[in-house]
């Protein structure tokens, strides 16, 4: 009953993790927009995330028992956030592959994404926080 209850923050939080990790890969690049010969990186996060929930049956996230008096859960493995190297392109003549424009883009994006995972969690906890003193 008690990993049902925060099932849905396991799993967003994850997703926190790596938008968090995104944004500085992303910052990374656009600082070494001008240096030459650096490679873009990127994060490589959802189709590990979605291997994980289809390789755990339940659908949820196991908390990773450190002692014997924690909580058991479903499954121990988390997925990965694992940062990229593209090194197959070049944007430029000085063999840097930093597109600013497509980076701009991606932080965007990602801070919308950080920001509506953000917003999942707090209500995830006003819906707990509602359910603990009944609405008043």
């Amino acid at each position: 009953m008690i990993e049902k209850m925060f099932n849905q923050v396991d799993k967003l939080n994850v997703g926190l993790d790596a938008s968090w990790k995104r944004s500085e890969v992303i910052a990374g690049n656009i600082a070494n927009n001008d240096t030459p010969g650096y490679n873009r990186a990127s994060v490589a996060f959802e189709d590990y995330y979605r291997a994980a929930l289809e390789q755990d049956a339940g659908g949820s996230f196991a908390m990773k028992r450190t002692r014997e008096k924690h909580l058991a859960g479903a499954m121990e493995t988390e997925p990965r956030i694992e940062v990229q190297v593209d090194e197959s392109t070049t944007m430029r003549m000085d063999d840097n592959n930093v597109d600013i424009e497509k980076e701009m883009a991606d932080l965007a994006t990602n801070t919308l994404y950080y920001y509506t995972l953000q917003s999942k969690v707090s209500s995830e906890f006003n819906q707990l926080s509602t359910a603990i003193t009944g609405g008043r």
